[in-house]
């Protein structure tokens, strides 16, 4: 049988990373700002609260080799909440079946109208998000709906529960770019506490769930830990890194987007377990541009408007606006379905006029239905 992260996961002792993290030193963290290829062992000294005296030079690192990737583009995208039914129940999640919740689920008319208020806005990248209901917002929904969408915009990408490897390929050949999958933690009896009821339970089905996509060929993955679930969010972005670098040696073919999601007020959330501040989020990521200058970096409304237009010129080379985290929220707008309230609530216009003076260029479009599919 095929090796997957699990295997590379089990070889990985939690304590011992977080504990390595936090023994570094200034001179380990000057060593990895002076070196050509960032090893594992300077990443843990760029993410080590030693690397916090140095956020000066490594900012100017990561927008040097941003800048070098990427030029001065940032990608816009936006995501469609088809449904906030779920099965699971989940501490953190305003969509938990637990929560006293409104549920909705678009049907054909009303994911029309989403879609043509979403192309009023200017967005031609599009990222579909369910709660994970089998049934109700699974295959046969997907099936039904997504080339539909698809012919909408120039690409389209998921946040959806995690399928299996024909199920990937089958809606790949519907249009399907990316699928964005976050573990939320890495940290197995962590994971644990959090998924009380439902499929998210099982951690390692998540876990491998890259895998499949890589496997599938779906051309973009993402990947994420939920910032302050676990009590080191130090080791789980560390862990972040491992899987990144396990998944581009072994599914070369596809590309991979890394995003960074502190906790947020929800619906019967819980409250962080570690607490990363702004200035440690911004170590974070440019430790990430470090580590892997190819990658997508991206930055979501979760993060305050003053934070991202201040962060995005230096790492982030795509990001969400105006987004609405509840079905129906662009042509209708029901505030009381949402999953969490986003932070930065400026209009896409306000976002990209930002970014113009910071000397960006906001990108609406960079891929097209022709390229690498044929569109059913």
């Amino acid at each position: 049988m095929a090796q997957t992260f699990t295997d590379r996961w089990r070889e990985l002792d939690w304590d011992d990373i977080t504990l390595r993290i936090n023994s570094k030193t200034a001179a380990d963290v000057e060593r990895a700002l002076n070196t050509r290829k960032i090893t594992r062992d300077d990443l843990m000294a760029l993410l080590s609260p030693a690397a916090s005296q140095y956020l000066e030079p490594l900012a100017q690192q990561a927008q040097q080799l941003t800048r070098q990737r990427f030029g001065n583009t940032v990608g816009f995208y936006v995501p469609l909440y088809l449904s906030n039914l779920c099965a699971n129940n989940c501490t953190y999640c305003g969509f938990s079946m637990s929560n006293k919740l409104k549920r909705k689920t678009l049907d054909e008319q009303e994911i029309e109208r989403e879609c043509e208020a979403i192309r009023k806005l200017g967005f031609e990248h599009l990222l579909l998000v369910t709660g994970e209901h089998q049934t109700k917002v699974g295959m046969d929904y997907f099936r039904q709906h997504l080339p539909a969408i698809r012919r909408r915009f120039s690409s389209l990408q998921m946040e959806v529960q995690p399928l299996d490897e024909r199920e990937y390929a089958e809606l790949k050949a519907l249009g399907l770019d990316g699928v964005m999958v976050y573990q939320e933690t890495y940290h197995q009896a962590v994971y644990a506490q959090h998924h009380l009821r439902g499929n998210k339970q099982d951690f390692f089905w998540r876990l491998e769930t890259p895998d499949r996509l890589g496997r599938a060929g779906i051309d973009k993955i993402g990947l994420g830990a939920l910032i302050g679930l676990s009590d080191s969010w130090r080791t789980d972005c560390f862990m972040v890194a491992e899987h990144l670098l396990w998944l581009q040696q072994n599914y070369w073919q596809s590309r991979y987007s890394i995003s960074f999601p502190r906790l947020r007020p929800c619906a019967g959330g819980v409250e962080p377990a570690s607490i990363m501040t702004e200035s440690q989020l911004v170590q974070v990521i440019c430790a990430f541009r470090l580590l892997s200058p190819d990658v997508e970096l991206s930055l979501s409304t979760r993060e305050s408007p003053w934070f991202r237009d201040h962060m995005i010129p230096l790492a982030i080379n795509n990001v969400s606006a105006f987004s609405k985290t509840q079905p129906g929220g662009y042509a209708d707008n029901h505030p009381e379905l949402e999953q969490f309230a986003p932070h930065d609530g400026r209009t896409p216009a306000e976002v990209a006029a930002a970014l113009t003076r910071s000397g960006l260029q906001p990108v609406w479009k960079d891929w097209d239905s022709f390229l690498g599919r044929t569109l059913y």
